[in-house]
């Protein structure tokens, strides 16, 4: 089969994320079931992203592949095809402010246009669909595909790149710096903590300067580390004792099942799909640092292997080919 991939998503892990590594490695999980998998992605890079994104959206047309696949607001003009929402924007952008509120108001606008336009609409996680269902008024809770990850190949990077053990508790944390991943939540909870702990932080994005100037305020001694190649990602989650995801908004979070992998315990918000996605987390009350420092100091619990199999890729690669394709219905993957 020919499937074509519709993404404006950057294509490299410094700057697309967790988006970027699901789309990766679904393409190349179908790849190896014998599927042909091209992508299509803007020619044009502009400054400012939603701009990039409209423009390479009015520039599509139909082609001759067997399976048309948009991932999130891209390939709204199209019709027909499958709409794979690896979040749901119109969700995500409630927790916003600013410039990025007003950019992703029109991207959620875009997006509610792809899920009424396509033949199917897929999301990773139960909390998603829900969402998608009430913020774009959809007749049916779309089909839930989960994200996934090459376990084989990830487990490779993680023994390539070991790192010494820490001197004391070390707390990591993954993802870009929007609102709604509530950083400033975990910086919070380190004050409290104080050296009790070593927090290192992986990402960037455009709460960047004010996470930096509160670590400031707060005389934090925090690692920030920025964007990261994938074996210095790897090296984080060895170094780790725990994995933190404070973030009151989240359609699955990949960086969950790369702690999974790691064998690292995760501290997370009760919110969206995280409970969800790692039953076994510890949980702590959202937006309550002090209710995230006592869970930092107690977390130990690590998910099984058997669970975490289920989201390898082979497996999840055919779930989403069925649903794409409507050959069988999919039902929620990820059930604690």
């Amino acid at each position: 089969m020919r499937i074509r991939f519709l993404t404006s998503t950057p294509l490299d892990i410094r700057r697309g994320s967790g988006t970027y590594v699901g789309i990766h490695v679904l393409a190349r999980a179908l790849e190896s079931l014998g599927h042909t998998v091209t992508y299509e992605t803007p020619s044009l890079v502009l400054p400012v992203y939603t701009a990039q994104r409209l423009i390479f959206n009015r520039g599509l047309r139909p082609s001759d592949c067997d399976l048309t696949v948009g991932f999130d607001m891209d390939g709204y003009p199209l019709e027909g095809g499958v709409a794979s929402l690896k979040g749901v924007i119109a969700d995500e952008v409630r927790f916003e402010s600013g410039l990025t509120r007003l950019t992703m108001s029109l991207q959620a606008r875009c997006e509610r246009r792809h899920v009424h336009r396509a033949a199917r609409v897929l999301c990773t996680s139960r909390y998603s669909a829900e969402r998608a269902r009430e913020f774009y008024d959809l007749p049916a809770l779309p089909e839930i595909v989960p994200e996934l990850i090459d376990l084989p190949e990830w487990r490779r990077v993680l023994a390539a790149n070991p790192s010494p053990p820490p001197d004391r508790r070390t707390v990591l944390f993954v993802g870009r710096f929007y609102r709604r991943k509530r950083v400033d939540v975990l910086l919070r909870a380190a004050a409290i903590l104080g050296d009790r702990i070593d927090l290192r932080i992986v990402g960037n994005g455009p709460c960047r300067d004010a996470l930096h100037g509160l670590a400031r305020d707060l005389k934090l001694d925090v690692t920030w580390l920025g964007d990261v190649s994938r074996a210095d990602l790897a090296a984080e989650y060895n170094r780790a004792t725990v994995l933190c995801l404070p973030s009151v908004q989240e359609g699955f979070g990949i960086v969950l099942l790369e702690a999974m992998a790691a064998g690292k315990p995760i501290v997370a918000a009760r919110a969206a799909a995280l409970p969800e996605v790692a039953p076994q987390a510890e949980f702590f009350e959202p937006d309550n640092p002090e209710a995230l420092a006592a869970a930092l100091q107690t977390a130990s619990r690590v998910h099984s292997q058997d669970w975490l199999n289920q989201f390898d890729a082979p497996i999840v690669a055919r779930q989403f080919l069925a649903a794409a394709t409507g050959t069988r219905a999919i039902s929620a993957a990820a059930k604690p």
